[in-house]
């Protein structure tokens, strides 16, 4: 059953916050770009990909049936229309020493890896551009039916110009104008074979020495980047589907091409609500390999690096992003992630202590306001850091009532439960390093046996032993608090 809300996106296409509403009523079909595999996935990869888990996970949370499509990128992607040689997955062979699909094989598996350690979803469907290789043949033979793409020397390109006399606006998404467009296009080898220099690559020929090649009616040769995606989300989602996301980086060119291709083939919009995730920074600056600002995404996980002082659990890391909206620029520093450990640390020991509350008779706190207002903030274009912003009212309240200055009834205490357990762990994916370290047990039983010893001190009056336990658990970030119920312990 779908939960009445009235959610709203920013439609890069229009520009404006538009109210959705799915084209079928409980069924929605969402397609994000997926990762070239030819290399790491980076961290600016992995908050855009987390980023779509969140809404993925938010659509599924209010009751629609999802299909969501992410793509592998296993061939085809030029650095640039000109040169075939700059085909990343060649280049990348030649300097491993592989063949380009054991390079594309590592690189899968590192992928997936890395997006399971932050907790992301997998995707009801992931194609691959080499499993669609003949729908995208007969995709560019269309186009050139069409009088949208020509072929030379063995290559396809999309005509631009051509698209616009038909008053189909490439650009529209953008928001670029195609004579400025061609006097900006800078030249390439191999721009000598396009019409216009804003022409794009629908297949190339392959040159002797390419290795990844396939049969087509035009010689053999490899697809263009832009192609697979309009294939694969037309072939899962239909020609017109309800969302297509990926990284602010890809709304021109590869997005705009998309369009293209599609209303150029079918002859209407492919997408009612393009979304798109920004930047991520570090410590001010962009993320580049070549400025040696840069950090892969486990490196971050394990503390093998030279930016940040100590390693961070996937689960404070995936909370530092989502503490962002997703469409604002996103910089973490090493300040940034011990924040983050501590509110996350807050928010996990805010949980635990609704197990410790007794229900009063009255309530200090209206819970269900606040859950009106968690719905509104993730209703208004998924707005986490304003939805955390609610979860740590909540998680005030619930430490107050464990304290005796708030109260709350059984039945608040229930929906407190069962909501944050929602928000946190369902919508926001969270997991504590309970629910991630399989060694919890036993670091609960050697701090309860610490705890036990340290009361023993103290019953002795042997302040300095209980002093040295209390003070070497806090080295090593167990902090212990004595109540009036006893001793706790919250990891810091």
């Amino acid at each position: 059953m779908i939960k009445t809300h009235n959610l709203k996106v920013h439609n890069s296409l229009s520009g404006e916050k538009e109210t959705f509403v799915p084209i079928h009523k409980d069924s929605i079909g969402m397609y994000v770009c997926g990762p070239t595999v030819y290399s790491n996935v980076h961290l600016g990869n992995v908050r855009t990909f987390l980023s779509f888990d969140m809404i993925y996970r938010y659509l599924v949370h209010l009751g629609y049936k999802v299909r969501y499509v992410r793509n592998i990128t296993d061939a085809g992607h030029l650095t640039d229309d000109g040169n075939v040689d700059n085909d990343r997955f060649v280049k990348q062979s030649r300097l491993e020493k592989l063949e380009p699909m054991e390079i594309v094989q590592k690189y899968t598996v590192d992928f997936h890896k890395v997006l399971e350690t932050f907790n992301l979803l997998p995707p009801t469907i992931e194609p691959t551009a080499t499993g669609h290789i003949l729908e995208q043949i007969e995709l560019a033979q269309k186009l050139i039916e069409l009088g949208l793409a020509y072929e030379v020397n063995g290559s396809v390109y999309f005509d631009v110009v051509a698209y616009n006399q038909k008053g189909l606006n490439y650009g529209e998404l953008s928001r670029r104008n195609i004579d400025d467009l061609i006097n900006n296009t800078r030249d390439l080898d191999g721009q000598d074979e396009k019409r216009n220099p804003v022409d794009f690559a629908l297949w190339k020929n392959a040159s002797p020495a390419h290795i990844m090649r396939w049969g087509s009616p035009w010689g053999e040769g490899f697809p263009g980047w832009h192609l697979e995606c309009t294939v694969m989300s037309t072939k899962y989602l239909g020609e017109f589907f309800d969302i297509h996301g990926g990284g602010m980086d890809l709304k021109f060119p590869h997005h705009e091409c998309e369009i293209a291709q599609a209303k150029g083939a079918n002859g209407q919009e492919p997408v009612k609500y393009w979304l798109h995730a920004n930047m991520l920074t570090m410590n001010g600056q962009r993320m580049s390999k070549s400025t040696g600002n840069y950090i892969l995404p486990m490196q971050l996980v394990s503390g093998e690096n030279d930016f940040f002082e100590k390693p961070f659990h996937p689960g404070i890391v995936r909370f530092c992003f989502l503490q962002a909206h997703y469409r604002s620029v996103l910089d973490i520093s090493n300040d940034a992630m011990l924040a983050s450990e501590k509110g996350f640390n807050r928010l996990m020991d805010g949980i635990k202590n609704l197990d410790l509350i007794e229900g009063s008779n009255e309530s200090s706190f209206d819970v269900q306001n606040w859950l009106k207002d968690c719905y509104a903030a993730m209703d208004d274009d998924f707005n986490t850091p304003i939805l955390i912003s609610h979860l740590f009212d909540a998680v005030r309240v619930i430490n107050g009532a464990k304290a005796g200055t708030e109260k709350l009834r059984s039945e608040d205490i229930k929906v407190l439960k069962s909501s944050l357990n929602e928000f946190v762990f369902d919508v926001m994916g969270l997991k504590s390093d309970e629910t991630s370290n399989g060694n919890n047990d036993k670091l609960d039983g050697t701090v309860q046996l610490l705890i036990k010893m340290r009361n023993q001190a103290r019953a002795d009056k042997n302040w300095a032993l209980s002093d040295q336990i209390r003070d070497e658990l806090a080295a090593i970030g167990i902090q212990l608090k004595d109540g009036k119920d006893g001793t706790e312990y919250s990891l810091n």
